[in-house]
């Protein structure tokens, strides 16, 4: 029953997700209100407490060579998955396309909903730096901000609500004077995606004929005798799912 298939419909979703966040910056200002630098907060995929380990730990580049990570940063992971029976469809639906040439249709049967939830995490040294990094994130969530993307031939635009549930902060400000400071706001929220099934292809139907027995003609009153008559169609699709090139034509055989 099952056979191998990846539509790589979670890890887009994923990408989908971290691509919000790969533009934040931060500008620091001199006190006479110029632009001192703008910084490019770096973005990767990772659970909270790697990057919390590395923050108050040294990392060992050499024997000899120790650094600490850089502040600002942002991580993000996925949490957890979760059926949505609230956006169930028919199961037995199908979603159809036609290949570029026209000759081979494409299907799947209807996705399956899931919400995936993601954890997003905002590490800074200090407040003005984490507060510009939060009002950068939170009017686009009101409370969601759609993704779309494209997940094969057949479903090539899907819209995925991202909602944000929850904004938490702490500051560990507890320690001796030579512990680093570390502020950590921690983003939590939901993909509403679609995972997806076997894509199925079948054949396209170019030639059909009708065979219609004992069939009559009038002319001028007068009824010939009974015939066969042979109706058929042949023809095509274009890429864009239009007929093109359609022929019809009628064979008559009398008895």
């Amino acid at each position: 029953m099952f056979t191998q298939f990846y539509n790589e419909s979670i890890r887009k979703t994923v990408i989908g997700f971290g691509s919000i966040f790969n533009d934040i910056r931060i500008v620091r200002k001199n006190s006479d209100g110029t632009t001192k630098e703008t910084i490019r907060v770096p973005l990767s995929y990772g659970p909270k407490e790697k990057f919390i380990r590395r923050i108050s730990e040294d990392s060992s580049i050499s024997s000899n060579t120790h650094t600490q990570i850089t502040l600002p940063r942002l991580g993000f992971d996925i949490t957890g998955f979760a059926y949505d029976p609230v956006r169930r469809a028919n199961k037995l639906r199908t979603t159809n396309a036609t290949s570029t040439d026209g000759l081979v249709e494409k299907w799947n049967y209807a996705e399956v909903p899931y919400n995936i939830s993601f954890g997003l995490y905002s590490f800074t040294r200090n407040q003005d730096d984490n507060l510009q990094i939060v009002e950068q994130i939170l009017p686009y969530f009101s409370p969601e901000f759609i993704v779309t993307f494209k997940i094969n031939d057949v479903n090539t635009k899907v819209d995925v609500p991202i909602v944000l549930n929850s904004v938490n902060m702490i500051e560990e400000y507890e320690g001796n004077f030579d512990t680093r400071r570390n502020i950590t706001t921690t983003f939590e929220f939901t993909a509403k995606t679609y995972v997806y099934g076997p894509e199925k292809t079948n054949k396209i139907i170019l030639q059909s004929e009708i065979d219609i027995h004992g069939f009559n003609t009038a002319f001028d009153g007068l009824v010939s005798d009974p015939h066969d008559l042979r109706v058929g169609i042949t023809g095509g699709f274009t890429g864009d799912g239009y007929t093109a090139g359609n022929q019809i034509y009628g064979e008559y055989y009398y008895e």
